[in-house]
């Protein structure tokens, strides 16, 4: 079979449903998925056409979600792929080891990988921390704007690492009705989340002033000045008593800059697991199941706050995705909690480098018991 030249695909419209049974899409927040699907395509691709071809990179992950896929490998050995016989990303690698051609008309949903990553790693931190913050009596009545506050995508730039950061770069302030806290034309160096009571934003130009919209908890105001420095476009003013919490640009940009992580390299990989380290693969069941390392126990990193309890504090834990993201983030969450936690370098070479796959499994499961790694039954 030859692959026809390619063709421009149609532009479809997303099914939110089907999309959201997509691993790892399936372990993420409405809004980062939203945010993730506003920038990206789902195509229609005609019987004939090529997909992706051998030894490219695309740097995106292909879903396919409807119509067959025939994979052709170096060999001219053909695989044929059939619509929703998976909810993983088809032939997952970077280079692309085989060809993929349209067998029949096809609908694909392309992402882009980094921005995938990113934003699952973003949106299982905030899990990490919803759960967290949940266990944390004195916060009860905070909850809700915190999480609201973390579905911003003012603070979707922040490296996930430094999530839980947020909340102490920001200073309460109490504002009380009538109180103009942005001035229109005024230069600013901050932005503003509504904790509790409600404010109205207004306009002045030729014609007068002009009410533009009424905010009230969780929402934020005055970003603009965190990246730029154009002068203000509108007036806020306290239409209730109430309370802000402010971020300062300078506090903004520190969020921006990840902190360093203690880390292991691939070539220690093994002489650390023979000293007693544990691997811990913070990646979704699906993705494990699929491949994983030797003896690595599976703890995705959105149920780390429930199953962290099961690690043993005196016994080392590499973390490890297939990027580094989410086990960075792990890694320093648990650190921060009195565990030895490292991250494992040159996870996208793990995956993709053939030096490393007799590291690597797909049969067996590891389960985490007393703190160790178990053989599962």
């Amino acid at each position: 079979m030859q692959p026809q030249k390619n063709m421009m695909p149609m532009r479809v419209e997303f099914d939110l449903s089907l999309t959201r049974t997509l691993v790892p899409l399936k372990d993420m927040s409405e809004a980062h998925l939203l945010e993730l699907l506003s920038n990206s395509d789902s195509d229609v691709i005609c019987a004939g056409q090529t997909i992706f071809t051998r030894g490219s990179y695309d740097a995106h992950h292909v879903y396919l979600l409807h119509g067959n896929v025939s994979l052709v490998d170096e060999n001219n050995v053909t695989t044929l792929i059939k619509g929703r016989s998976t909810l993983l990303p088809i032939a997952h690698h970077q280079p692309r080891l085989v060809t993929a051609v349209a067998e029949s008309d096809c609908s694909i949903l392309r992402l882009d990988s980094d921005r995938l990553d990113k934003l699952l790693a973003w949106s299982q931190v905030a899990d990490y921390l919803q759960l967290n913050i949940s266990r944390q009596r004195d916060l009860d009545e905070d909850i809700d704007w915190m999480m609201t506050v973390l579905k911003s995508n003012l603070f979707f730039k922040v490296p996930p690492i430094n999530v839980e950061e947020i909340f102490s770069r920001l200073t309460p302030q109490v504002v009380y009705a009538g109180d103009v806290v942005i001035r229109q034309g005024e230069l600013g160096d901050k932005c503003y989340f509504i904790k509790e009571g409600e404010a109205e934003v207004w306009r002045h130009n030729e014609s007068g002033r002009q009410h533009l919209a009424s905010i009230g908890v969780g929402r934020c105001f005055g970003e603009d000045a965190l990246v730029n420095e154009a002068a203000r476009n509108a007036s806020v003013i306290m239409a209730t008593d109430g309370v802000l919490m402010s971020l300062n640009k300078q506090d903004f940009f520190r969020l921006l800059k990840e902190p360093q992580v203690a880390s292991v390299t691939l070539e220690s990989y093994e002489e650390r697991i023979s000293a007693g380290a544990v691997a811990v693969d913070v990646r979704s069941e699906e993705e494990y199941s699929e491949l994983h390392l030797n003896s690595a126990v599976n703890v995705p990193l959105n149920l780390l706050g429930i199953k962290s309890r099961m690690l043993d504090k005196n016994r080392p834990y590499i973390f490890y995705c297939n990027t580094g993201r989410r086990s960075r983030a792990a890694a320093h969450l648990l650190t921060q909690q009195g565990f030895q936690a490292f991250a494992l370098d040159d996870c996208v070479n793990l995956f993709a480098q053939s030096r490393w796959q007799t590291l690597l499994d797909d049969s067996a499961d590891f389960l985490l018991r007393d703190g160790i790694a178990q053989k599962g039954v």
